[in-house]
């Protein structure tokens, strides 16, 4: 079994991962917090928002729903649906004009067949098995010393840290777009253009630290096999 020395080694190899995301976490709230008590000087919804910028890329045919949750935001390039929480559907703040043109941003590169989104898209189904089944698969080959099988889990694992790899291409293009989007089009001013950045960057720093914590972990996995191998 994993004793106290190998918590210890986890920790060396995850500890920047958590303290990172714990910062952006911490930068999140405080954007959101700050920026969603800030009216835009238009004072479109978010729901607005993304309803215009999606028409004025001439995707008239992709819905715009209100769902439940805080942050529960997302595109789905299914059903060409998308779908915003009620802070930021019905919000009229720079906050909501900045996650609603982001999320906007996902159904623009849908259409126009973004390689890191298609690819991203394509890996959902086995990142959700290898998330949970390869920690699972990896820690019973480590336990009964069968490395065949401990190399499977982290295989499997190993889908995840390429996930969140991905992933971030597609979320840095997706808040640029918002960006440029929200800037040209006159639906936010010039002052108003920091606390959407604040917003949508602070967003994708909890991007990079869920890649940077997945990475880490992968890494120590190897670092168990290959240092087992060893001895």
């Amino acid at each position: 079994m994993i004793g106290f020395g190998g918590y210890g080694l986890y920790l060396l190899f995850s500890l920047p991962a958590l303290l990172l995301g714990f910062w952006a976490q911490i930068k999140v709230k405080g954007a959101l917090k700050k920026y969603s008590q800030i009216r835009t000087t238009t004072g479109y919804t978010g729901a607005q928002v993304a309803r215009k910028m999606l028409d004025s890329n001439g995707l008239n045919d992709v819905n715009i729903e209100q769902t439940r949750g805080f942050l529960t935001d997302n595109y789905d390039p299914r059903s060409k649906t998308l779908r915003l929480s009620p802070e930021i559907y019905q919000g009229n703040s720079i906050a909501s004009a900045g996650v609603a043109a982001h999320e906007a941003g996902h159904a623009l590169q849908d259409s126009e067949n973004y390689f890191a989104l298609k690819i991203r898209s394509a890996m959902v189904p086995s990142v959700q098995l290898g998330s949970w089944l390869g920690p699972i698969i990896f820690i019973a080959g480590l336990l009964l010393n069968f490395q065949n099988l401990a190399w499977a889990g982290v295989i499997l694992f190993a889908a995840t840290a390429l996930f969140a790899l991905v992933t971030l291409p597609v979320e840095f293009n997706a808040s640029n777009r918002a960006k440029a989007w929200l800037s040209n089009s006159g639906m936010i001013y010039l002052e108003e253009s920091k606390g959407i950045k604040s917003v949508l960057d602070a967003a994708a720093l909890t991007y990079v630290a869920a890649a940077i914590q997945a990475i880490s972990t992968l890494l120590y996995y190897v670092f168990l096999l290959t240092g087992s191998r060893r001895r």
